[in-house]
C-alpha cells in the first residue's frame, strides 16, 4: 500500500477527486480544500494499492498536478482498515510483484549521481578488492562486495534504457564511466605505494591463488553469474526488497574484476589485466540485458494485467 499526498490547483480539484474515487485502487480518499500554502492549492490525500498506483500517478500527471502542484509517495508498512483489504482484493495482482515505475525512477535516479560520496565508495572498495586479489582472501573481496556502489548507476542504466529516459542513461554512464576508472587508477597507485613499503609484491600477483583466480578468468560462468546478478537486483528493485543485500550480489562480478585489472596493470602483468578486463566487460554486459530484460517482461506483464 502506498500513500499519496497530492496538491491540487483548485481548478483541477474535482476532476482528481473523480479520478481518486472512481478507482479500485483507491481507499481512504481526503480533500482538504485552501490547505496547501506553497504552491497554493487544495491538499488531497489518498491509499493507493501498489498494483494501481502507476496508472493513477499517470493520470494525476496528464492533469498537470505534478507541474502546478506535487505528488508526494510514501510506503505504508501497516494499515488496519478493512476498507484498504477490500481495494487490495478487488485489484488483480499481488503488491510484491508490481512496479510503481516513477518510485522505481526516482529511486534508480538519486543513486545514479556521480557525487563525492559515489566515488569515495568506488575507490575504498576497488582499492579493498586489490588487496584482498594479492592476500587471496575472499573476506576482503566480500569486504569489497559490501562497500561497493556500483548497483545504483547499473539499475539505473536498465531503467533508463527501457522507460526512454535519456537523462538517467546518461547519468548512470556518466558514474559508471568516471566511478570505475577512478577507482582503478587510485588502486594502482596504492599497490605502488604499498609495494614501496614492502607489504605486498609482484610474486603475489603470480603466486597460484585458488580462491580468487576466477576474477580474471572468464568464461561461459561467467556471463551466467552476471546474468543471474541482473534478475535478482531488478526484482529487488521494483518489488521493494533488501536492494543493499542485493547489491553486494552486484557487486560480486564487477568490482573484484576492476581491481584485478588495476593491481595487474600497477605490476605489469598485461595477460591477467586483460582477463580481468574482459570479466568486467563480460559481467557489466550480463547485468546490464539481464536488467532490461526483466524490467520489460514487467512492464509487459504489468499492461497486460
Amino acid at each position: 500500500m502506498l500513500h499519496l499526498r497530492i496538491i491540487v490547483p483548485p481548478d483541477r480539484t474535482a476532476a482528481v477527486r473523480e479520478l481518486l474515487t472512481g478507482r479500485e485502487a483507491v481507499t481512504h480518499v481526503v480533500v482538504l480544500p485552501g490547505a496547501a500554502v506553497e504552491p497554493v492549492g487544495d491538499l488531497v490525500f489518498c491509499d493507493v494499492v501498489r498494483e494501481g498506483a502507476s496508472a493513477i500517478i499517470e493520470r494525476l500527471r496528464e492533469l498537470g498536478v505534478e507541474r502546478d502542484g506535487s505528488i508526494m509517495l510514501e510506503k505504508v508498512d501497516t494499515t488496519l482498515s478493512a476498507a484498504a483489504d477490500r481495494a487490495e482484493r478487488r485489484v488483480p495482482g499481488l503488491g510484491v510483484d508490481a512496479v510503481v515505475w516513477e518510485e522505481v525512477e526516482h529511486a534508480t535516479a538519486a543513486e545514479s549521481e556521480l557525487s563525492g560520496a559515489f566515488l569515495t565508495f568506488m575507490i575504498v572498495a576497488t582499492v579493498i578488492a586489490g588487496i584482498g586479489v594479492l592476500l587471496d582472501l575472499p573476506i576482503l573481496i566480500v569486504g569489497a562486495m559490501v562497500v561497493g556502489p556500483e548497483f545504483g548507476p547499473l539499475a539505473g542504466l536498465c531503467v533508463g534504457l527501457v522507460r526512454r529516459r535519456r537523462a538517467l542513461v546518461r547519468r548512470a554512464l556518466l558514474a559508471l564511466g568516471v566511478g570505475f576508472p577512478v577507482g582503478m587508477v587510485v588502486t594502482v597507485a596504492t599497490t605502488w605505494v604499498l609495494t614501496a613499503l614492502g607489504l605486498v609484491n609482484k610474486a603475489m600477483l603470480l603466486d597460484h591463488r585458488p580462491l580468487t583466480e576466477f576474477i580474471w578468468q572468464p568464461d561461459a560462468l561467467s556471463w551466467v553469474v552476471g546474468f543471474l546478478a541482473g534478475v535478482a537486483g531488478m526484482l529487488s528493485l521494483t518489488s521493494a526488497k533488501a536492494g543493499t543485500l542485493v547489491g553486494v550480489l552486484i557487486s560480486v562480478t564487477t568490482v573484484p574484476a576492476a581491481a584485478n585489472v588495476a593491481v595487474a596493470l600497477a605490476y605489469g602483468v598485461m595477460n591477467e589485466a586483460a582477463g580481468s578486463a574482459l570479466q568486467l566487460v563480460i559481467n557489466i554486459a550480463a547485468i546490464v540485458a539481464a536488467g532490461v530484460l526483466t524490467l520489460s517482461v514487467q512492464r509487459f506483464a504489468g499492461r497486460r494485467r
